[in-house]
């Protein structure tokens, strides 16, 4: 199965229709049609990793790994909930219970691993005050945002260019804490 067959297959598994999609996806709606219709047609660096995003996949996964560990995937949902955060723990975080109630679909957004890291950070010097949850959740929004960017260039021809300025910033880094 190529990559568009299992975009179409993924897609449909989540109950979307080619409209849906392209809002999903931040593609034309032509595009989205396309994709689901042609699937032998080969995709963009971009129109893939926005694709792949949509899903709630990498672009590595969504390449390499067959349609069926894929499915269960898009089955979940792909974002993070109040009800899914043990309850415990939004008893103990207060400023985090208020944020996420005052910031649904950003609270959404995080993922797992993120909300982990986020309450670890509570519990390290106490609870954050709300400021401190919005701080700490543009930190991270940052990161996501910079690591997709970074995937992206990693699929062009500037990776050459994107590791050497890796590499540098790593060393400096390394030589300041090591």
């Amino acid at each position: 199965m190529n990559v568009p067959e299992k975009i179409a297959r993924l897609v449909a598994e989540k109950g979307w229709n080619q409209d849906v999609f392209a809002d999903k996806a931040g593609i034309a709606r032509t595009t989205a049609r396309g994709i689901l219709t042609h699937p032998e047609r080969e995709l963009r660096n971009a129109t893939l990793r926005r694709c792949a995003d949509a899903l709630g996949l990498t672009v590595h996964e969504l390449i390499s790994l067959p349609v069926e560990r894929l499915l269960p995937r898009v089955r979940q949902p792909a974002s993070l909930h109040p009800g899914q955060i043990p309850v415990q723990e939004l008893a103990n975080q207060p400023a985090l219970r208020e944020w996420m109630a005052r910031n649904p679909d950003r609270a959404a957004q995080l993922a797992p691993q993120e909300i982990d890291e986020l309450i670890s950070v509570q519990n390290v010097g106490g609870p954050l005050t709300y400021h401190g949850v919005e701080h700490f959740v543009s930190v991270l929004e940052r990161k996501r945002e910079l690591l997709r960017r970074v995937e992206i260039l990693a699929g062009t021809e500037y990776l050459d260019l994107l590791e050497g300025m890796v590499r540098l910033m790593y060393d400096r880094i390394t030589s300041l804490h090591g």
